[in-house]
């Protein structure tokens, strides 16, 4: 089987590639700014810029299995000093490049017998967080998106979404750069911990999977608990 896993040279997109590389699976991964340094089995990298107008997808198989969306950013400011034209650019990068990229791969998709389509979201949209307005707006977009897709396309093409709590990721590293920062962070989950590129690509894998083959339509909190128990 084939997985397409857009930003897949780094953070969970990286680790979710090496697990499907290693059950077996073919991965086609894209990058943009972090072009890999070595070869990976099973795992193809190409470049891609998901912010041009029409991102091109003559590399990829006439089959896919799977489409993972994983570019995002996390940019924490009070709202009074966001411009509009900053909540324009994530809402590009994060939903206007994940419905370029599914509707260019919709007829490969549709060619598989259990595909699936796993995008990404953020505690911040169910929690409501402060600071997080640029960030919550754009992934609450996905969440409704993610919705709509599964009714649209049931029973042919799952989709389900992923709303994670702070990974330790190199996108976090500016929140995450010292030990008094990471022990507040890990402090504020009730298990107490941050997540891992493992924690989250392990549920990744299971909703590409056949074992996640009854499940669409779903926002799944991945959270250490954040978003409904008090710490």
């Amino acid at each position: 089987m084939h997985y397409l896993i857009i930003g897949g040279s780094s953070g969970i997109g990286q680790q979710l590639a090496k697990q499907l590389s290693k059950s077996g699976s073919q991965v086609i991964a894209t990058y943009n700014r972090n072009k890999p340094t070595a070869e990976e089995p099973n795992i193809r990298f190409e470049h891609l810029d998901v912010l041009e107008e029409t991102p091109s997808m003559d590399f990829l198989p006439d089959e896919l299995a799977g489409i993972v969306y994983c570019p995002g950013s996390i940019n924490l400011r009070p709202f009074e000093r966001i411009k509009p034209a900053d909540f324009e650019t994530d809402y590009k990068l994060q939903v206007i490049g994940a419905i370029e990229v599914i509707q260019s791969v919709l007829p490969r998709l549709k060619k598989s017998e259990n595909a699936s389509i796993v995008l990404f979201s953020t505690v911040a949209v169910q929690s409501g967080l402060p600071f997080h307005t640029q960030v919550a707006a754009s992934k609450g977009a996905l969440e409704g998106l993610t919705k709509a897709l599964a009714a649209e396309y049931a029973p042919k093409i799952r989709v389900n979404c992923i709303a994670p709590s702070l990974i330790d990721t190199p996108l976090a590293a500016s929140l995450l750069n010292n030990e008094q920062k990471k022990e507040a962070n890990a402090l504020r989950h009730p298990l107490k911990r941050i997540g891992t590129t493992e924690d989250i690509a392990n549920m990744a894998a299971f909703l590409l999977s056949a074992q996640a083959s009854w499940i669409t339509g779903q926002i799944f909190h991945v959270d250490g608990g954040m978003s409904s128990l008090k710490s």
